[in-house]
């Protein structure tokens, strides 16, 4: 190995050599096919193409991308692991592994969105195109770690089948009683100021999105229930009152209270929280990670974390059925708190999405993935950048200095937003902390050595 010696270089420009990480190629293949895996997500969340029949049901809904991410990432994790034998596999191991880990990872990717994208003959063309060429261009047509690819992505679609997903249950419009879920009306908002999806705002008076997720059978846990949140606080309580008031000023769409700043940073988290945590996790895979082993296990634990974060938040929607600030605001006068005073004229910033309060999703996710990033980097204190794509967010970049203060922030963004009371974002927080440390310490541990 070529000796390096630091003492030759000016004193500035070798602490910057020493401590600038090094970017290593040899995790750019997890890194590729997770960008083509957020490509099919993105696809098959938006508008069909021009001219493209419309998918037959069930048409998959852009909250259903976690459950997408934690499959895809299992089976490349497992893909990696039967070469690397360095973690515990998700779906069980594959023995006798020969040829390229890179074909592997290519063929568990292609074969797991392939399946569950196959009503989107549009994205299922666009993922083989891009299977193909990556197999030409890498030397890999023929190569047996496709085999190795094709079985983990089997494993992974077979423990996943009847899961849940998709089940027909009758929609969930909640109830009329002071503090209960219903329906809400969509508003003519400023251009772009829609809740997270590529098509816009959800119609007016919409039932619950995907009533069946909280349902779905998890990906860690032992139930759905195992880290429901505690009830939320009565609507006669001095902290629902609070919570009450905090968002009727800050959530406001025409607020004389929420700063400039606040309202841009609201608007930089109203862009898809799967794909903005997605761009994240991949930017500190990027700049922290240098073994493919390890990049892939990132991608998993964050996914799977996820995956089983929004399930458990949409155990506690359906199951405490809480009424949205929207409506609060609105039935303030006949809610059986003396305290509130409603203003039936009341609009937040953003569209209400559809499904009940408490629990965040939002926060859910957020909780659970910053929660395992601290966990797989064994600190919180990591400099990162989190990116939007929201068109109304002037700043598209934001820099933190660790995980929990991106947490933190996404607890206020649903407040500025109006479309959450804060103890569902800190209950929720709460939720997703505890779902990432299950899952790092129930999956795809560290094996054991025997030398």
């Amino acid at each position: 190995m070529k000796k390096i010696v630091v003492r030759a270089l000016p004193l500035v420009l070798a602490f910057a050599y020493l401590t600038t990480p090094v970017r290593s190629a040899s995790i750019d293949p997890v890194i590729y096919w997770n960008g083509v895996a957020a490509a099919a997500y993105t696809a098959a969340i938006s508008p069909a193409p021009a001219g493209t029949p419309a998918p037959l049901p069930p048409v998959r809904p852009g909250q259903v991308g976690p459950l997408d991410f934690a499959m895809v990432h299992t089976a490349v994790h497992d893909a990696v692991q039967a070469y690397e034998k360095r973690y515990e596999p998700y779906g069980g191991a594959i023995p006798g592994a020969t040829g390229s880990p890179l074909a592997a990872i290519a063929a568990a990717t292609h074969d797991v969105l392939v399946n569950i994208y196959s009503i989107y003959p549009w994205v299922v063309a666009d993922v083989d195109t891009k299977y193909t060429q990556y197999l030409a261009a890498n030397g890999l047509i023929g190569d047996p770690g496709i085999v190795v690819g094709e079985q983990a992505a089997t494993n992974i679609l077979v423990l996943r089948t009847n899961d849940g997903r998709f089940a027909p249950v009758p929609p969930f419009t909640g109830g009329t009683g002071p503090g209960e879920w219903r329906p809400t009306e969509s508003f003519n908002l400023p251009p772009g100021a829609s809740p997270p999806t590529p098509t816009g705002p959800p119609p007016s008076f919409a039932p619950m999105a995907v009533p069946w997720l909280g349902e779905v059978v998890p990906f860690t846990l032992t139930s759905p229930t195992q880290f429901r949140a505690d009830p939320p606080p009565p609507l006669t309580s001095l902290r629902y009152t609070l919570a009450y008031y905090e968002v009727k000023a800050f959530g406001s769409l025409t607020s004389r209270f929420r700063t400039p700043a606040q309202t841009d940073l609201g608007y930089f988290y109203a862009d898809n929280f799967i794909l903005i945590w997605n761009r994240a996790v991949s930017a500190i895979a990027a700049h922290h990670v240098h073994r493919l082993g390890d990049a892939a296990r990132l991608f998993a634990l964050v996914s799977l974390a996820e995956a089983d974060a929004l399930i458990t938040s949409w155990d506690s929607k359906k199951h405490f059925n809480l009424w949205r600030p929207l409506t609060a605001i609105r039935e303030g006068n006949n809610d059986t708190n003396p305290l509130t005073v409603g203003d039936p004229n009341w609009k937040p910033l953003l569209n209400t999405p559809n499904y009940p309060d408490y629990t965040s999703g939002a926060n859910n996710l957020t909780g659970s993935a910053t929660e395992m990033l601290a966990l797989f980097f064994n600190r919180d204190n990591v400099t990162f950048t989190v990116t939007s794509n929201y068109p109304l967010a002037v700043q598209k970049t934001r820099t933190y200095k660790r995980f929990s203060d991106a947490a933190q922030e996404v607890v206020n963004v649903r407040v500025y937003e109006g479309i959450h009371f804060r103890f569902a974002d800190t209950a929720a927080r709460r939720q997703g902390r505890s779902v990432a440390r299950w899952a790092f310490t129930h999956v795809l541990r560290p094996v054991p050595r025997h030398d």
